[in-house]
């Protein structure tokens, strides 16, 4: 059993944690280099300057790991949408344009992360089953604010079609990003977002009026 001791202030549980966080940092690291088919216990270990030991105090193989940095991105990547949303006036284009910024910012900005996004759940066994939970993840992130924004009798009048709205325009999103990510898709970073925003626009306010 490992020591419960606090050492600087620091406690046992605090320790853990930063070994943790030191080991995904790693992880996030080594798979944006290469995949993570590169992803060793050795040298995840070697890059964050621990001990291997450490490494099983936290995973039970480099599967977990694998879920772990790709939970911690969607987590990120949802507080980011959420707060940029909650921020933006109360209007559905801002609300709209405010989202898919927050969604580029996170993913466009660190390639890691968006390998981790748009490679890596189509060729990591694991990650394959994840790709549909993240999905689900972001379908009722946009139908919560959709709830919030147009109201309660908007969302039960519009009934399921919200759901297919969503389902549509948060996968086009995802689909869309990749393609500009790999230079198929030919416009500038801005005409992405803003293109994007005015399609959730157009899609949000025609089933609210309809």
């Amino acid at each position: 059993m490992g020591s419960t001791r606090a050492y600087g202030g620091v406690s046992a549980e605090q320790r853990r944690d930063r070994r943790r966080a030191a080991l995904l940092d790693a992880a996030l690291q080594i798979v944006g280099e290469g995949g993570f088919a590169r992803l060793t216990v050795a040298g995840l270990c070697a890059a964050a300057g621990l001990n291997e030991r450490y490494f099983y105090e936290n995973f039970t193989g480099l599967d977990d790991v694998a879920v772990q940095v790709f939970e911690r991105v969607v987590a990120e990547l949802g507080a980011h949408i959420l707060d940029a949303v909650t921020a933006a006036p109360d209007d559905s284009r801002a609300k709209s344009r405010a989202a898919v910024a927050a969604a580029v910012d996170i993913l466009l900005d660190d390639p890691r992360k968006s390998r981790v996004v748009f490679v890596e759940t189509l060729t990591h066994p694991t990650l394959g089953t994840r790709r549909t939970e993240f999905m689900r993840t972001f379908v009722a992130l946009m139908l919560g604010e959709a709830h919030r924004f147009y109201g309660p009798e908007t969302s039960r009048r519009v009934g399921t079609q919200a759901e297919f709205a969503a389902w549509h325009l948060v996968g086009g999103l995802f689909e869309t990003m990749n393609g500009w990510i790999s230079g198929e898709l030919r416009i500038t970073r801005a005409e992405l977002i803003d293109r994007s925003a005015e399609m959730f626009v157009l899609v949000g306010d025609h089933l609210a009026e309809s």
